[in-house]
């Protein structure tokens, strides 16, 4: 009779250096695809250590707060599932923590507190120490990238709301190729949220972007941000026409915060303006043509009111001045440079 209480008895002194706290689940989780994927995740970074089989033993999840407790059946294996923070479970980052009953004097007799140093992370998308400054809680998390992305592509989409303090773009660690995630951080941490909020939700090709605080759930902006979270959204739809498949350079620039509404209503300031922009945007190459839309008289919106467009008379200049211009600063706001369809520049269309 005793020899068949003690398994049972070293279960439970052991369980709570066993679990595993998961938090940040999707809705759509359940204790089967946690129990699998965690189960599969462990075999790839080498993490189990007690024989074939699968690590997992038992699953709780509580849907309401969107946390699981993952039960491994080693000590050794526990502490190993530590290194999967962060881990991607079904489109996004996860949690994963010891439990709040965690006890680290009793478990430090029990097995190994701390994950091997020779897990295989890189098989789950997962960098370590090569973060650049991507911990905290203002750690952004950067899921639905199309594959076709290029790294500077990516970068330069979210540097429309500032200069970033870390990046990272996961990729396979066998082919190189982009895993349509990324995370990063930003210089100025307040820009965080506006970023999420701007960039959530966003359609590039054929796939839908999902931005959001990497250890939290999605967080609406304060009102005082409001304003340049709507001025950031018609940032980003410029920045979809360079982001598309295939695109390609044209001779047709268009510039953001070049401009303001105010100074182009007075004539004189108009014409001031135009030719500040021949002259110094002519020095790319041969500048064929700029437009600025004015603001409407009678107050009805004016299609790409605050843009400046840019004809030079071949890609190649406009390449240069798109490459001289993006990122300059002007009157303490950062330009924006971006390739311009052809045709709907011949046909008077400023629509952005």
């Amino acid at each position: 009779m005793f020899s068949n209480m003690f398994p049972l008895a070293a279960g439970q002194a052991t369980r709570h250096a066993r679990r595993v706290y998961v938090g940040g689940l999707p809705p759509t989780a359940n204790e089967q695809s946690v129990a699998t994927f965690f189960s599969h995740v462990m075999y790839a970074i080498g993490g189990n250590t007690a024989g074939p089989g699968d690590a997992v033993v038992n699953v709780y999840i509580n849907h309401e707060k969107k946390f699981a407790f993952v039960e491994m059946r080693s000590v050794e294996e526990a502490s190993n599932a530590m290194a999967l923070d962060g881990v991607i479970f079904e489109g996004g980052p996860v949690k994963v923590r010891r439990p709040s009953d965690y006890n680290p004097s009793l478990a430090a007799t029990l097995g190994p507190s701390q994950p091997s140093p020779n897990l295989n992370l890189a098989a789950v998308g997962l960098t370590p120490g090569s973060s650049g400054g991507l911990e905290g809680p203002d750690r952004i998390f950067v899921g639905g990238l199309p594959y076709y992305f290029t790294e500077s592509q990516i970068r330069e989409l979210l540097e429309s709301f500032g200069q970033l303090r870390g990046f990272d773009l996961v990729k396979d660690r066998e082919t190189g190729n982009s895993k349509g995630y990324a995370f990063c951080v930003y210089q100025d941490v307040s820009v965080t949220d506006i970023a999420c909020a701007a960039l959530n939700g966003i359609k590039m090709g054929d796939k839908t972007l999902t931005v959001r605080r990497a250890n939290q759930g999605t967080t609406q902006p304060n009102p005082e941000q409001e304003s340049v979270l709507l001025h950031a959204q018609q940032q980003i739809a410029l920045q979809r026409f360079m982001l598309q498949p295939g695109a390609l350079a044209t001779k047709v620039l268009c510039l953001t915060e070049v401009v303001s509404v105010d100074e182009l209503k007075d004539d004189d300031d108009y014409q001031d303006i135009l030719e500040d922009m021949r002259i110094e945007c002519g020095k790319f190459g041969a500048l064929l043509n700029v437009v600025i839309p004015r603001p409407n008289p009678n107050g009805e919106p004016t299609p790409g009111l605050g843009k400046v467009f840019l004809e030079y008379a071949d890609v190649d200049s406009s390449s240069k001045a798109r490459q001289g211009l993006n990122g300059r600063k002007f009157g303490g706001n950062q330009v924006i440079a971006v390739f311009y369809p052809e045709n709907k520049f011949s046909e008077g269309d400023y629509e952005v």
